[in-house]
């Protein structure tokens, strides 16, 4: 029987739901233990595997209590994020609430799973988003948020680098999803997308699954501290 030790961890926030859960299913057949974190599930979450922790990803408390319960973390995954339509992200709380959620609770978890992943010699793989690099009219907090991300990553890259801790991030883009379910079923903006995208079509969550676990293998050794598009070229066109 295969020691717990020898088996890899990783923790992922927003694993419950979405890309989250994707990156977390397929790290799973990868022969990870992985703990996922939020507040939300999916049905493929029964029966994954999958550690499931109902949790605000902004509590410090609730994180530092897990974190203190994982001596050794290999990867950590931050994927939970928010995002406010209706033009409440033009909003003082609404976009402090985006702020607080994609980019306060992305920094907490990395602060708090320091120890943990220097002690494994882990990677950390933050969600970005195409949002990091364009203007949103929409969703002014979403994009500020995500931005943000990108200058974090490559902070804390630098900052962790002496811990032995690669952090990287992918930068989604359009991606079949319940976030993107609007924009993909409008008859006016979803084929305007798709032209848009260079490869012709919309990704599965699965691509941006696969692109997570490459940053975080041992292929990707020598790479930190890159924000990895995965959007089929639209953020070139």
């Amino acid at each position: 029987m295969e020691k717990r030790q020898d088996v890899k961890t990783a923790v992922i926030s927003g694993g419950g739901t979405g890309l989250g859960l994707a990156t977390a299913l397929e790290l799973r057949s990868r022969g990870y233990r992985v703990i996922a974190l939020g507040f939300d599930t999916e049905p493929e979450l029964e029966g994954a595997g999958i550690d499931f922790r109902r949790m605000d990803i902004t509590d410090e408390l609730a994180l530092q209590t897990l974190a203190g319960q994982e001596p050794h973390v290999h990867l950590l995954i931050n994927a939970a994020g928010t995002i406010l339509h209706e033009g409440r992200e033009h909003t003082v709380p609404g976009f402090r609430k985006v702020i607080d959620v994609n980019l306060h609770g992305t920094q907490l978890a990395c602060l708090l799973f320091r120890q943990a992943l220097a002690a494994a010699h882990g990677n950390i793989i933050n969600f970005a988003s195409m949002w990091s690099f364009f203007g949103s009219a929409r969703n002014p907090g979403y994009a500020a948020s995500k931005g943000a991300v990108v200058a974090l990553t490559r902070s804390l890259a630098v900052a962790y680098a002496e811990d032995g801790i690669r952090v990287n991030a992918v930068a989604p883009g359009w991606i079949e999803s319940r976030m993107s379910v609007n924009a993909l079923n409008d008859p006016e903006r979803g084929p305007a997308i798709r032209k848009r995208v260079p490869a012709g079509f919309w990704g599965k969550p699965v691509d941006i699954a696969k692109a997570a676990c490459f940053l975080a293998s041992d292929d990707a050794r020598y790479i930190t501290g890159v924000t990895l598009p995965v959007d089929g070229g639209y953020s070139i066109a």
